[in-house]
């Protein structure tokens, strides 16, 4: 016999905050809701958990369906539960911080999507749902593993030059670096490699590539 039980049950959804780096600038995508609540408002990628289905997987699958983006880099963000913060019913949100390479993916709205987007990270428009408070603390995840880890890796395409990295640091970071503290820093902590090979730039003096050390970026 099933189980049965005196107490309601929440529904269970999950989010994904996926961030790229478009032109130097740091860029969530989103969808635009096709259907109510919060219809023709932006929001995150998202939806319900099936029965039969683990949270990754119910995120690669709604990350799919309504935008088209397939294969990148995922980690469980953080669970959001604000009896208040779905007005259909009590709706437990686990959310995803995703990252993906600049133009490795086409993004085609789909599924309950009307339309989908990348907008600038610190210029949202107004988000359904909790989504803006989402978004923050993806921002802040990332901003706080960029002093000792290899996330930002994630976001940078297989060969680049230590400027490009740090015009990328700077771009999440709203902010920018000094130039030899900040090569000194990404050296140290040996998450980069060079290539053997350099790149020109305009008028500049060629700069050396490097590439991220295999063992310190995943795809998942």
């Amino acid at each position: 016999m099933p189980y049965t039980y005196d107490h309601p049950h929440p529904a269970v959804t999950v989010d994904i905050v996926l961030f790229t780096l478009r032109g130097g600038h740091f860029e969530v995508l989103l969808i635009r809701r096709a259907q109510p609540p919060y219809e023709g408002l932006w929001a995150l990628p998202g939806g319900f958990v099936a029965i039969d289905e683990s949270l990754r997987r119910a995120a690669w699958r709604e990350l799919k369906e309504e935008t088209g983006v397939n294969a990148v880099y995922l980690e469980q963000l953080y669970t959001f539960g604000r009896p208040d913060r779905d007005p259909r019913e009590r709706v437990i949100s686990v959310a995803y911080l995703a990252l993906l390479p600049p133009g490795t993916a086409r993004v085609t709205a789909d599924s309950d999507a009307a339309e989908a987007d990348w907008w600038p990270a610190n210029d949202l428009p107004a988000l359904a749902f909790d989504h803006e408070r989402i978004v923050a603390k993806a921002i802040g995840r990332l901003r706080g593993r960029l002093g000792y880890s290899s996330m930002a890796l994630q976001l940078m395409p297989a060969e680049f030059t230590l400027p490009e990295l740090q015009a990328a640091y700077e771009a999440i970071l709203g902010e920018p670096q000094d130039r030899r503290n900040f090569r000194k820093k990404i050296l140290s902590l040996d998450i980069v490699e060079p290539t053997g090979q350099t790149s020109r730039r305009g008028a500049h003096r060629p700069a050396r590539l490097y590439r991220a050390c295999d063992r310190n970026v995943r795809y998942w």
